[in-house]
């Protein structure tokens, strides 16, 4: 468990220094997210981008299994 711990913290460390090149790649912007904007209010689910994150941690937990 406290190896997990120390994996998961160092996983969003990585991320969070990493974050201005990962903004670039368009995340949440993808066709395929829904965004829908009206009067006063506004609604974004990132359908694809979560998909695309899914497949992405299924596939290196896949590879680091091996």
């Amino acid at each position: 468990m406290q190896r997990l711990l120390i994996a998961i913290g160092v996983v969003i460390l990585l991320v969070g220094l990493a974050w201005p090149w990962i903004s670039r790649l368009g995340l949440g912007r993808l066709p395929g997210d829904i965004n829908i904007e009206r009067d006063g209010w506004s609604f974004h689910f990132p359908l694809m981008t979560g998909v695309i994150v899914s497949l992405v941690v299924t596939l290196l937990l896949w590879l680091f299994r091996k």
